[in-house]
């Protein structure tokens, strides 16, 4: 008999090896108290933590001059169409195409937005179009709205789970992939120094340049961005496809520099609009056309009115159907039992039952109603009034015919077809 002996006990090198797959990722655990400052990706979250403070204490400590309030709102709108006009439609969805000059412009003018390079932000957004509303989705609406807004860039994403996009049209592209390698470079020259030295330069307000062209502006143009992956999600109405949380909104559309119509959009993302009425707020659709009447911007992409109007009519179809779902349309015609015409005729004077168009309807309880006078239809029972009631006697009201339609306890085997105007 071999002697007992204890098992021997894994190392913890062992342990962890034995129960960490080969591709674990952090994100694959719980977060706890011990780990969460695993979790967290810190860069992201120092930058968009101190941000908001800085511009707090820059508004308590200094004074707002003119000319750079002006500079501020004029950066602001420079950053912000550097990622609506370019990170998104010129880049992202490739919706339209520019001159090399203009394309130089929006590179310098995306990273004063400091949202990561143009490469960067452009395949976690094409992932966010193909994995919409799904775990493989960079910025999930359906995990909450803190999370779609500015959760997800606190949290480390985990390479094995978001989903994966086509970028080798931009990783083939050299000023791209120059802006990508440069990055902090430029985020920290276009981003903080030089709205500082515009204004310093210019008119001597080097703190204000810093506290309010620079950070404060930077504040406003991150929320702008993160409002289209969050309150685009859950504000507004879906008028081309329910399936997934994209809506449109005006009030999503004005933070946003007119990406707020963001169902059209993801509905038809290869247009260069996102509002398709000349009402509609889009200033980044505004500026790309006028371009075009200079050779600026050319190839603008529509997607054809045809296609956009099918989307329109499936979703009023639908809102039509749940309305129509609400309502008494009489017993479905496949649920009728059946009589012979024989049958009909025997149980009808007890039943006061009358056919129309093969249909047997019980009108017991409309007799004393009926707007023709009582001995008319009371003449009627047992007979089949399909020729009086389209025209014979009086052509009947669409109103009737719904009400007859409620009224249906039969069909008559071989009674003939129901024509396509009567209800089901």
């Amino acid at each position: 008999m071999a002697a007992f002996s204890m098992p021997k006990q894994p190392s913890k090198v062992e342990t962890t090896t034995q129960t960490k797959p080969k591709n674990w990722h952090i994100r694959d655990d719980p977060i706890t108290w011990k780990n969460w400052y695993k979790h967290v990706d810190w860069i992201h979250a120092v930058l968009l933590i101190s941000l908001p403070l800085i511009a707090l204490y820059g508004l308590l400590t200094t004074e707002i001059q003119r000319n750079t309030a002006i500079w501020s709102i004029m950066y602001y709108y420079i950053t912000g169409l550097g990622i609506t006009a370019g990170h998104h439609r010129l880049w992202a969805h490739r919706a339209y195409k520019v001159s090399r000059p203009f394309e130089i412009f929006l590179i310098f003018a995306c990273s004063g937005a400091v949202e990561g390079s143009i490469r960067w932000w452009c395949n976690g957004h094409r992932a966010h179009h193909r994995w919409t509303d799904t775990d493989a989705d960079p910025y999930n609406a359906n995990k909450g709205l803190i999370y779609s807004h500015i959760g997800w860039m606190f949290l480390k994403q985990n390479p094995n789970r978001v989903g994966r996009a086509d970028i080798s049209d931009l990783s083939a592209d050299p000023w791209i992939m120059f802006q990508h390698r440069k990055y902090w470079l430029f985020a920290l020259f276009m981003g903080f120094l030089f709205p500082t030295m515009v204004a310093g330069f210019g008119w001597g307000d080097w703190w204000g340049g810093f506290f309010f062209s620079a950070v404060l502006r930077l504040v406003f143009v991150h929320h702008a961005t993160f409002c289209v992956n969050s309150l685009a999600h859950y504000l507004g109405d879906t008028p081309f496809d329910d399936r997934h949380t994209p809506r449109d909104h005006f009030i999503t559309a004005i933070l946003s520099l007119g990406e707020g119509y963001h169902n059209f959009h993801h509905e038809f993302p290869m247009d260069y609009r996102n509002a398709v009425k000349f009402y509609q707020y889009d200033p980044t659709k505004w500026l790309i056309k006028l371009l075009s009447y200079f050779g600026v911007t050319h190839h603008l992409k529509k997607f054809p009115e045809n296609e956009i109007h099918k989307s329109i009519i499936v979703m009023k179809q639908k809102k039509l159907d749940r309305e129509k779902a609400k309502l008494n349309w009489g017993v479905p015609l496949d649920k009728l039992p059946i009589y012979t015409f024989e049958q009909f005729v025997e149980n009808a004077k007890e039943n006061n039952w009358i056919c129309i168009e093969g249909i047997i309807h019980d009108v017991s309880e409309f007799i004393d109603e009926h707007p023709g006078g009582k001995s008319l239809i009371a003449a009627s029972i047992g007979k089949d009034m399909t020729t009086s009631f389209n025209g014979g006697v009086y052509d009947h009201s669409n109103a009737a015919r719904n009400l007859m339609a409620s009224l249906r306890v039969g069909i008559i085997a071989g009674g003939g077809e129901v024509e396509s105007r009567k209800t089901k």
